[in-house]
């Protein structure tokens, strides 16, 4: 195992299959933290025409998993200084549980799959099985990321609806009297929400890229790219056939270059083996 380390196995990390693994397993802990790990507060102002039976700093929390028909507050009837229990609407617990299991889900499977990439990267090749388990798997996680972010940005929509101060009031009688005045003091913070449901569909992208370069991992589609023979390619002993190259004619074995120049009007000049003119002739 040691020596499988020493010997640079974790190259696998540095092409698309390895890669991308990575950041699967980066983006799923982004996605099911930011959603998980939330918790939000809002605050609201009751006015009483009685000054005395106000209430100008009613806050209230939620969080995770934002079963919100649980989450109460106490309001002025501005009546007797006594109050009013209010309940938030909704129950958005399902789509957001999903969303953060399928999160966890993938965080492991990803963990699991860059260990056999690393370690086990020969066993996962064998008889195709590996790839083609870790084609399914992706498969199904690239669906079910489809589906769980697009029911968690519904879910995230309508919690922000039930959480909006303004619509809170609407809850309370108190705030039904024109001689009372109510107004939010403080919206809730959604920017994790929001980014929750963006590290989903990210993840969406993710796996179902991948799933082209796992799907070459299983071979399947190696024996529709092989490149056709070459046409035309000459026998291998084509050239034998034709026997030994020309030779230079400018070249010679034993004087080297050797040029005669025989024109009217000029000298002709005839060299020998060794470079020397030996003889000088005039044609004038």
């Amino acid at each position: 195992r040691y020596q499988l380390v020493a010997q640079g196995q974790f190259r696998i990390l540095k092409v698309p299959l390895g890669f991308i693994k990575v950041l699967q397993w980066f983006f799923a802990i982004f996605a099911f933290s930011t959603c998980g790990s939330y918790s939000g507060m809002f605050k609201m102002a009751v006015e009483c025409k009685n000054r005395t039976e106000s209430n100008l700093a009613i806050q209230v929390e939620f969080e995770y998993p934002f079963r919100l028909h649980q989450v109460y507050f106490d309001a002025p009837t501005c009546k007797d200084r006594a109050t009013d229990r209010i309940f938030l609407v909704g129950d958005y617990s399902s789509s957001a549980e999903f969303f953060v299991t399928i999160g966890v889900f993938a965080f492991l499977y990803s963990t699991a799959a860059l260990s056999i990439y690393v370690f086990f990267y020969d066993k996962y090749k064998e008889n195709n099985k590996g790839p083609l388990i870790d084609l399914g798997v992706t498969a199904v996680f690239a669906f079910m990321w489809l589906v769980s972010s697009a029911a968690w940005a519904k879910g995230l929509s309508d919690v922000k609806t039930a959480t909006d101060p303004d619509e809170v009031i609407t809850l309370i009688d108190a705030c039904e009297k024109k001689e009372n005045s109510c107004r939010e003091v403080h919206d809730p913070v959604m920017s994790g929400l929001n980014t929750s449901v963006a590290f989903g569909f990210i993840n969406l992208v993710l796996w179902a890229g991948n799933l082209w370069f796992v799907f070459k991992e299983t071979g399947i589609i190696a024996p529709f790219m092989r490149a056709p023979p070459p046409e035309g390619k000459p026998a291998p002993d084509a050239y034998a056939q034709q026997g030994t190259y020309e030779q230079d004619p400018y070249a010679s074995n034993q004087g080297g270059y050797q040029p005669e120049f025989n024109q009217q009007g000029y000298n002709q000049v005839s060299y020998g083996q060794q470079g020397a003119p030996t003889s000088f002739s005039n044609q004038m």
